[in-house]
């Protein structure tokens, strides 16, 4: 992976400049404008929540090249509370904040790959890639 770009997430703001990021990376990739929508989504879900949650982290927005498979890799990661229950938070509707409660199962679902890594105390880490089709 090509790190092209890694930013840092404190608030709203933030969230708006690592989406924009995604997208233009995605459009650089050939992305069409939907898979470059769906994969902003995500940075965006992913993002909220760590403002929402940790209050602090890094969002960095890759281009994957794996044997001509291109794609894009984004990493997010933060050292907030962690997540006690992963596969409780994996459910559509569950939030422990005052959400919707779609966004990690949500997320998981626009991405090809998605991985979750997180410890109480430990702070989370979340994966996804994208592949062009």
């Amino acid at each position: 992976m090509t790190v092209d770009v890694t930013v840092s997430i404190e608030c709203e703001a933030d969230i708006v400049s690592a989406r924009q990021k995604g997208r233009e990376l995605a459009a650089a990739t050939g992305f069409s404008s939907t898979d470059q929508t769906m994969i902003a989504l995500a940075i965006s879900e992913i993002a909220r929540n760590i403002v929402t949650y940790a209050r602090q982290g890094k969002v960095s927005i890759g281009l994957l090249d794996e044997g001509g498979h291109r794609g894009v890799l984004i990493i997010a990661w933060d050292e907030g509370p962690g997540i006690p229950d992963i596969e409780l938070a994996m459910r559509d509707g569950y939030s422990t904040g005052r959400s919707l409660g779609v966004g990690l199962p949500g997320s998981k679902r626009v991405m090809d790959d998605f991985e979750l890594v997180s410890a109480p105390g430990r702070g989370t880490t979340v994966t996804m890639r994208k592949w062009l089709r």
